[in-house]
């Protein structure tokens, strides 16, 4: 079923900003997509330096499992300072999610495998759906001109 940023908002209780059109019906992407300091990446892009170790049986630290996405979505990072969150929201039994990611570059925050179309909402950026496949979100980086180096992209 094809999701409006309205019907996404209702779903979640997440208030969207006024200059977002509501009705619009949200873009499915299968491949790379930002969503302002947050990046998703489909796992085959970075295989090489992300991984997700295997659950063990018995095993019960809370990081270590998978986690279904409810309706209402998990929270995958809010604004430094307190503010805006980017959800993750699927349909019941469509989605799972995992923070027990190793990356050599350290920017993941975790991992999801979706059946169905899942959806990344937020309230400045508005959402975009994700094509079923497997997806590394990450944290996205910016060179600093003020003080030199890498910083992580303020949202």
């Amino acid at each position: 079923m094809t999701q409006t940023l309205q019907s996404l908002s209702q779903q979640t209780g997440v208030t969207v900003l006024d200059h977002l059109e509501r009705s619009m019906r949200i873009p499915v992407v299968d491949g790379l997509q930002a969503q302002g300091d947050l990046m998703v990446v489909p796992l085959h892009l970075v295989a090489q330096s992300v991984t997700v170790p295997p659950e063990r049986p018995g095993f019960t630290h809370p990081n270590a499992r998978w986690r279904d996405v409810p309706p209402e979505g998990v929270e995958l990072l809010r604004a430094e300072a307190g503010g805006n969150t980017h959800t993750l929201v699927a349909e019941p039994g469509t989605c799972r999610w995992t923070i027990n990611v190793l990356d050599d570059t350290r920017l993941a925050i975790g991992v999801f495998e979706a059946s169905e179309v899942v959806y990344l909402l937020h309230p400045e950026h508005g959402a975009s759906g994700c094509a079923p496949g497997t997806y590394v979100v990450r944290r996205q980086r910016e060179h600093d001109r003020r003080r030199g180096g890498i910083r992580f992209v303020a949202d």
